[in-house]
């Protein structure tokens, strides 16, 4: 859901606000990035190669916004630690994606058994 919100003008000036290059372009993108990866997730359809949409757009997002550790206020230092650990266990559920696949329930798991009982194999014949 938080991917919508990089095509508003106000995301975008707070980026910029932040030292984020081109953030005209940066944002939208990233947020195009944030949206595909978590559909493709969702629906489990190439869910790996959403998994390293996710985890292309996270890392970057975290470093560049999140960063509690240039943050003297402490409780903007808490916020921003809050939501740098929670884009990390994003990253480690994209990881454990894009290491395993969607599951059992997915898209591509279905398309990968649709697929083997479509082709024979040599030995049956």
């Amino acid at each position: 859901m938080s991917g919508l919100s990089h095509f508003s003008a106000g995301t975008v000036q707070y980026a910029e606000s932040q030292g984020v290059p081109l953030a005209a372009w940066v944002v939208p993108f990233s947020g195009l990035m944030a949206l595909v990866g978590g559909l493709s997730i969702l629906a489990g359809f190439q869910a790996r190669i959403g998994a390293v949409l996710i985890a292309l757009f996270i890392v970057p997002v975290s470093i560049s916004m999140h960063a509690f550790w240039n943050v003297t206020d402490p409780m903007m230092k808490q916020l921003q630690m809050i939501m740098f650990m929670k884009n990390m266990s994003i990253l480690g559920g994209a990881l454990l994606i894009m290491a395993n696949g969607a599951g059992a329930w997915s898209i591509d798991a279905w398309r990968n058994t649709s697929a083997k009982v479509a082709r024979p194999s040599a030995l049956a014949v």
